[in-house]
């Protein structure tokens, strides 16, 4: 390695005495090592004049891959290093989940680690940490996300749900009444209402009605009073229990997916995301993944 990365700083400065400066050795030194390169390649990788070296056609071309494996790897190892020290946790995660479910939870994880600091990425695409400088994620889904680990958080279930004056304004005694009265959708969920009627043998003009955005918009816009949602239960359970939305049926509904904390293995984890995702699982009511519970004889 270290010929390697004299020759890398060489190529870098074109000359052995100011890549002699940037790591700190003699010119001799620098010379020495890249001969030993050479030697061991087998081929001429400088032309040596009297007062100046100059780069041959092989030494060019091998130059430039190797100056990209050193900046790469030292792209890498800063990664490494910044993940290890930062107090800040990147978390992906839905705008609907962020709003209704993670920040009223927020404040007592601010009281038991006021050292950490959470920066949340709100993008809905599929979850990748390849690229990214995110710690940890929730997502919707069924496991197997590429080079990450997962636990579940709690399953989705999903029910009718409005305004208690939208359900004033507009009876609903029976799930077939649904058909008169606004839909409301949103746009990365627009096959719940068609996956909802078809569980409840409905024939629904489900492709009618408003779409939003994100859900939400769509939880904003039924709270309002602007017509009917398929509410993620777990999700709205505090705007559910405070009345600010209501369940005309309470007929709620699994859909097979749960919610996970996803978190990525291609790094150690730092103890900034065990400690977020620990307690995580434990607004979830779920047992830690990293830090056993202390019992009263432990």
């Amino acid at each position: 390695m270290n010929p390697l990365r004299a020759f890398a700083v060489a190529v870098g400065h074109k000359t052995f005495t100011s890549a002699a400066v940037e790591m700190g050795v003699s010119q001799v030194a620098i010379s020495r090592q890249i001969s030993i390169l050479e030697n061991h390649l087998g081929v001429q990788l400088f032309e040596r004049g009297s007062r100046s070296v100059r780069l041959t056609e092989v030494g060019r071309a091998f130059g430039a891959d190797v100056a990209a494996i050193f900046d790469e790897l030292e792209r890498v190892t800063q990664r490494l290093v910044d993940h290890e020290t930062d107090r800040t946790i990147q978390l992906r995660v839905y705008p609907s989940v962020a709003h209704y479910w993670l920040m009223p939870r927020l404040p007592d994880f601010q009281t038991r680690h006021p050292d950490l600091r959470l920066r949340l990425d709100t993008t809905v695409a599929p979850l990748d940490f390849r690229g990214t400088q995110l710690d940890a994620a929730i997502q919707l889904g069924q496991g197997g996300w590429r080079e990450a680990r997962s636990r579940p958080l709690f399953a989705e279930t999903v029910d009718v749900v409005c305004s208690p004056d939208y359900l004033r304004r507009h009876p609903l005694r029976d799930p077939a009444d649904v058909a008169g009265v606004e839909l409301l959708h949103s746009r990365y969920r627009r096959r719940a209402w068609q996956d909802w009627a078809e569980r409840m043998a409905l024939d629904l003009p489900f492709r009618e009605g408003v779409e939003f955005d994100s859900s939400l918009l769509t939880y904003s816009a039924a709270q309002q009073g602007l017509g009917l949602a398929m509410g993620q239960v777990p999700i709205l359970a505090g705007e559910l229990a405070r009345g600010a939305l209501v369940q005309p049926f309470r007929a709620p509904v699994p859909t097979g997916a749960d919610f996970h904390v996803i978190w990525p293995t291609t790094l150690s984890v730092a103890a900034k995301t065990r400690h977020f995702i620990d307690w995580l699982l434990d607004q979830a009511g779920e047992t830690p993944e990293f830090f056993r519970r202390r019992t009263a004889g432990g």
